[in-house]
């Protein structure tokens, strides 16, 4: 008897642990809760989230990396836009082999895996597109347009917050992360979005 006790008690811990992995493991299921808000100067909400080939990334796996956040929608002509101008990539190109990573992020509640796969090879878009259709981390960081762009430091903290440029010349991005990696705080953290607002999920 005490060894039958013995055995069940054994094989309840390793369903336990096995469903403790599964669930750390996969993207869906660790933003099924609610996600901390994400405030300037603090640390970036960590996610878990899969690309249209069903592969999870993680932001904890990018630590000691420079990691720029794009809110993407192939069917705004905003955020389309700077991607057929190559904007977007142009940028990615610059910086990649200064370690800094960029992910797009589709947090539209009709966001699609092949769609985004087939907008990301037409427009030569070498960097993920994760998707979000239930909004959770869009929601997280409060993502308001597409694109609405991220910015987060070797330390995983959020240093930037806004457009992608001033609609002209100045690129905020683009000084941001020369600043970030120049050892320099982003003189300008926060600006005004502009774009499509993210079609999120509308609460039933």
């Amino acid at each position: 008897m005490k060894n039958r006790l013995r055995l069940d008690a054994v094989a309840m811990l390793v369903v336990a642990l096995c469903y403790a992995v599964s669930t750390t493991a996969n993207p869906s299921t660790t933003t099924k809760a609610a996600l901390a808000k994400a405030e300037l100067g603090s640390p970036a909400p960590q996610f878990a989230l899969p690309d249209c080939y069903n592969k999870p990334f993680f932001l904890n796996e990018f630590k000691g990396k420079v990691v720029v956040l794009e809110w993407v929608n192939q069917r705004c002509p905003i955020s389309m836009g700077a991607h057929r101008e190559g904007k977007m990539q142009a940028i990615y190109k610059k910086y990649a082999g200064q370690g800094v990573v960029w992910l797009g992020i589709d947090s539209s509640h009709f966001a699609d895996k092949e769609a985004n796969r087939i907008h990301a090879a037409q427009m030569s878009i070498t960097y993920p597109i994760l998707n979000d259709p239930e909004g959770k981390v869009g929601k997280a960081y409060q993502a308001k347009t597409t694109p609405h762009m991220f910015i987060i430091d070797k330390a995983g903290n959020l240093v930037y917050d806004g457009a992608i440029d001033d609609q002209g010349e100045k690129n905020y991005v683009v000084a941001a992360l020369d600043e970030i990696l120049a050892g320099k705080p982003v003189s300008k953290p926060k600006t005004k979005p502009y774009g499509c607002t993210v079609k999120y999920k509308t609460p039933k």
